[in-house]
Order: C-alpha cells, then sequence, then structure tokens
C-alpha cells in the first residue's frame, strides 16, 4: 500500500501514479466533495471482482461511476432529457445521475435494474485523473459497508481488517475532508425523476414523491429499487410497505416486484380471503421473510391484530400491506413499538400509466 501526500506532492506525479495503479487493475482511494472514495478501473472485471471484495457484504447494491463531463458518460450510459438537465444544473458536483446502463462497464458495476449512476465530482484531482486515464473509475465511497463514513484516512484504516486493507494499492491523503453529507442520487429512468438518497443537493422539498411508471416492468423495477434503497432498514429491523390505491390499480404487481427484487420464484396473489401469505426468501447473504397482507375486509384494529402483524416485524423481514389504510392506526402503533420504518404508496391509474405516490412514515421514536 503506498500512501500519497497530496498537499506535499505535485499533481503530475500523483495523477501519474494513480494512473499506473488503475490500469494494471489496482485500487485507489482518493479525496472527493463528499467523503473519501474508492475507485478502480469500472471496465476491468477483475478489478471489480476486488473492490466487491474490499467493500463486502454489498448485497447487489450498485456501483456509481467517475467521469469527466456528459460526452464522456454518454459512452457508458444513455442520457434522456431529464438526465441532460440536471447534469448540466447539478454537476460536477455532489449528486449521483441514475440513468439506462449501455452494459459497457464491467458486471457488478450497474444496477440488476439495467441502471447506472453517473458522477461528475467537483474535485479537480479527480477529474484531472479520469481525464489521464481515459475511462470511468468507480465511485463508491472508501469504507467498508456499514461503517463509518470516511473523512479521513484514519477512518477507513480504523475499520478495515488487514485482509481489507492488503487489497489497497494507493490512498490520496488530503487530510480531513470536510464533513458533507453524501451525494444526492436521482433516477432519472422513469416518466419523473425520483430521489433514492437525499443529500446536500434538494430536488424534492415535499415529503412526497411522485413516480410514474408507463408498464408492469417498470412498476416492478421500481418496486425493487424501492426494496434496495431501504435494505439496511429490512435487514436491521424490518420495514413495512404501505400500499393504497383503489381495486386493479397495481398493488399486487407492485408486491410481484418486490418478490421478484427477493428472488421469490412462487406466484404471487392477493390474498384477499388468507389475509397474509407469507414467502422465504435469500438475497445473496440474507435469508429472511415477505410477508404480503390484504386487509381489505379487515372491519377493525382488534381484527388487525389478530393477524400477528406484530409478530412478523424484525430483522431481514418485509411486512407489503395492501388496503393499509383500513387499519392504518393500528399498524403505526405497532411499527412505533417496533421501531420499525414504514413506506407508504399510494397508487393511481391514468390510462395506461400508474402514478405512484410515495413517503416515509415517521412514528414518534423513529427517525428515518
Amino acid at each position: 500500500m503506498q500512501i500519497i501526500d497530496c498537499a506535499h506532492t505535485p499533481v503530475k506525479d500523483i495523477i501519474s501514479t494513480a494512473r499506473k495503479v488503475l490500469s494494471s487493475g489496482g485500487l485507489v482511494i482518493f479525496p472527493t466533495e463528499t467523503t473519501y472514495g474508492a475507485g478502480v478501473d469500472a471496465t476491468n472485471p477483475v478489478a471489480i471482482e476486488k473492490l466487491l471484495a474490499y467493500k463486502s457484504r454489498r448485497e447487489g447494491k450498485p456501483l456509481s461511476i467517475a467521469v469527466t463531463d456528459k460526452e464522456m458518460a454518454r459512452t457508458y450510459v444513455e442520457i434522456n432529457d431529464q438526465a441532460d438537465q440536471i447534469i448540466s444544473q447539478f454537476l460536477p458536483g455532489p449528486v449521483t445521475v441514475v440513468c439506462k446502463d449501455k452494459g459497457v462497464v464491467s458486471p457488478g458495476v450497474a444496477s440488476e435494474f439495467g441502471t447506472l449512476g453517473l458522477r461528475i465530482p467537483d474535485y479537480q484531482l479527480i477529474l484531472d485523473i479520469v481525464a489521464a486515464y481515459g475511462k470511468p473509475m468507480t465511485a463508491t465511497s472508501a469504507n467498508a459497508s456499514g461503517k463509518k463514513r470516511p473523512y479521513t484516512v484514519q477512518d477507513i484504516l480504523d475499520n478495515l481488517s488487514n485482509t481489507q486493507k492488503e487489497k489497497i494499492d494507493l490512498i490520496l491523503d488530503a487530510g480531513k475532508l470536510p464533513h458533507n453529507p453524501p451525494s444526492t442520487v436521482i433516477d432519472t429512468t422513469l416518466e419523473t425523476p425520483i430521489t433514492l438518497r437525499q443529500g446536500e443537493a434538494a430536488f424534492n422539498a415535499e415529503m412526497t414523491q411522485k413516480a410514474i411508471t408507463q408498464s408492469e416492468q417498470e412498476t416492478m423495477d421500481l418496486a425493487g429499487k424501492i426494496a434496495l434503497q431501504h435494505w439496511n432498514d429490512i435487514a436491521k429491523t424490518g420495514l413495512i410497505i404501505a400500499l393504497d390505491g383503489p381495486l386493479g390499480v397495481g398493488k399486487t404487481i407492485f408486491t410481484k416486484g418486490i418478490a421478484k427484487f427477493l428472488g421469490i420464484t412462487e406466484t404471487i396473489t392477493s390474498p384477499t380471503y388468507a389475509y397474509v401469505e407469507e414467502y422465504d426468501y435469500t438475497r445473496h447473504q440474507t435469508s429472511g421473510r415477505l410477508y404480503h397482507a390484504d386487509i381489505w375486509k379487515v372491519a377493525s384494529a382488534e381484527e388487525a391484530s389478530r393477524l400477528g402483524i406484530d409478530e412478523m416485524l424484525g430483522p431481514n423481514s418485509l411486512l407489503l400491506v395492501e388496503w393499509f389504510d383500513v387499519a392504518k392506526d393500528y399498524i403505526l402503533s405497532v411499527a412505533e413499538d417496533k421501531k420499525v420504518p414504514v413506506v407508504h404508496i399510494q397508487l393511481q391509474q391514468d390510462g395506461t400509466k400508474r402514478i405512484l405516490h410515495i413517503s416515509d412514515i415517521e412514528t414518534t421514536s423513529y427517525e428515518n
């Protein structure tokens, strides 16, 4: 492992060394305007495997790539009008723009939904390194999965195993970085952009986001993206996804998307008469259970309590409730008691389109 003090090393020497490390499949720790990042050649499969082993327990979470500008980005992603506007307005800067992947980067970089996150860092040294190298490098944070957000090199090293440290080839040490939040992540692949992670740059002032899907597949993919967005919640405490909307609007289709994301191959149908169906799942290294509840015929909180909802909640569990509003107060009280986050989704039909209003419901004791 080589460590370069950026404050006392000529920029041309830093760029030259980083370029050599990237070209040999090496892993570079580098500073950005948010946190320290971990970079390898995004087109080198061996380097990507090394990075994924370094990060550990990614559980299918995609990587993003750092490029120099919009024109370089076009080689790797499809840039639609809304992505073009966001890139022009906010990049370089702490924003990750999710676009449709063109399949140029190595496996393990893009998401399972065929999308790829794009970064143009507001950090000249990194732009210079990528420009000199001529290919994108990954732009994931340098901490191991689930560990402290890294603002110093010591933050990184203190939370790595010896095996992980051995995978680092070069550290570009720029000292202590400002404690900025991570980048805002905006998905531009639907008709309207949605925020997958809120950072310093705010795109949605409202608590509720609106997503428009134009097919069953888009609805299912969006369901999977929401589950991936809340994967840490699912693993730590469990998660409730609360669905409302008229009959036939697509609540069960949304549930099918969740099941597909979790790797469940059983046929998903609305449990109107059974009230609750249970499905075991294994996704990567995590095993748990999906509970699919239809409470349309539940007449009271007392009836809802007989379903055993409180027993369904816990680490690695996901409870998906159709007709949530029927027993809203009871379910929220259970969620508060169990400290389980709730994502509410109101579905509407508009011709061939589905409109989904998505919001996180905060209970008194749970802060999302």
